[in-house]
């Protein structure tokens, strides 16, 4: 006997769009918010609650989770990770959305490729190096990079 999945097809389901949206499918985006004049890459999940600001740029395979909310003229490079389940009791939390945590990326933010954020906040005006991990709050402005993300001084 053969078993089959339930499959879930989700694609846009209830998402509320600004003004002047381009979007590249397969994608999925479901009960969010997008900001005017945003771009939103293929193979991207945006899940539920997250609010993009105005004038973003999201880009291919990344995954942006509950509890993120991201300001204006955010740059999200390819394949970024956010995470809103710190493992706090050494394991996952498996759906028990009370212990999971937020994340508040400010404006005139860019997240280079690879990187994963896990839930902080990020000021505005700051870099990310591409493949860094950020695990603290940025709250100055700058050039941050690594594995943990660090400031770096020119």
């Amino acid at each position: 006997m053969t078993n089959y999945p339930k499959i879930k097809n989700v694609s846009i389901k209830d998402v509320k769009f600004g003004k002047n949206v381009e979007i590249i499918q397969p994608l999925n985006l479901y009960e969010c918010e997008i900001g005017d004049d945003c771009f939103i890459g293929p193979f991207v999940e945006i899940q539920k609650g997250v609010i993009i600001g105005n004038n973003c740029r999201i880009q291919s395979h990344t995954f942006i989770c509950e509890l993120v909310e991201i300001g204006s003229n955010v740059y999200i490079y390819h394949g970024v990770t956010f995470v809103n389940d710190k493992l706090k009791q050494g394991r996952p939390a498996f759906g028990d959305k009370k212990m999971w945590e937020s994340t508040l990326v400010n404006d005139n933010v860019y997240i280079g490729s690879g990187s994963v954020i896990l839930p902080v906040k990020i000021c505005s005006n700051v870099i990310i190096g591409a493949g860094s991990v950020v695990t603290k709050n940025i709250e100055k402005p700058g050039k941050y990079f690594g594995n943990p993300a660090k400031f770096y001084s020119d």
